[in-house]
């Protein structure tokens, strides 16, 4: 059994979720199992649905559709609650690509278990390859990533005020 590898797509630019979803998208035309983990996410986006249709297992929601900032405690603890169930509900299936999309800004905002995350990553099968996505990694994940690669934004049309579009950025 090839060992499988932890990647980290990390920073402010475009591309992370995107990059995740490129790997899922080769692993399940290659015959693999694929879980997806999308934290502190609940709108549908273009890639989640046509995954699904491919066969991904897909975890996402939130208790409430705001922002984690703009939550009152009772809507966070929800939320976290809910990350921390996906989480585990994922950890169950033996899956050979999982990908934890916005893992970083979860645990960075306290939206779900850190034990729970570091077993996750720390102590995966080793078979399966793992990806990691968000802004701000913590050090362990820095330290714990085979691929680890920054996407830094130089340009983006929302500084213009364009706003997000369908099919291009979700």
């Amino acid at each position: 059994m090839e060992k499988g590898q932890i990647h980290l797509y990390w920073g402010d630019g475009k591309g992370k979720t995107t990059a995740a979803m490129g790997v899922a998208l080769r692993s399940l035309a290659a015959g693999k199992k694929v879980v997806i983990v999308q934290f502190l996410k609940d709108a549908e986006s273009g890639e989640i649905v046509l995954l699904q249709k491919l066969g991904a297992k897909i975890y996402k929601g939130k208790a409430c559709p705001k922002f984690v900032s703009k939550m009152n405690a009772e809507e966070k603890r929800k939320t976290k609650e809910m990350q921390d169930e996906h989480l585990r509900q994922a950890l169950t299936q033996n899956a050979d690509l999982l990908i934890l999309d916005e893992a970083c800004g979860a645990l960075r905002q306290r939206m779900v278990d850190e034990t729970l995350l570091k077993t996750a990553v720390l102590q995966k099968p080793e078979g399966q390859e793992l990806i990691l996505t968000g802004r701000a990694p913590s050090g362990w994940m820095l330290q714990a990533a085979d691929y680890c690669t920054e996407m830094h934004c130089w340009n983006h049309p929302f500084q213009k005020g364009v706003r997000a579009r369908k099919g291009v950025e979700y």
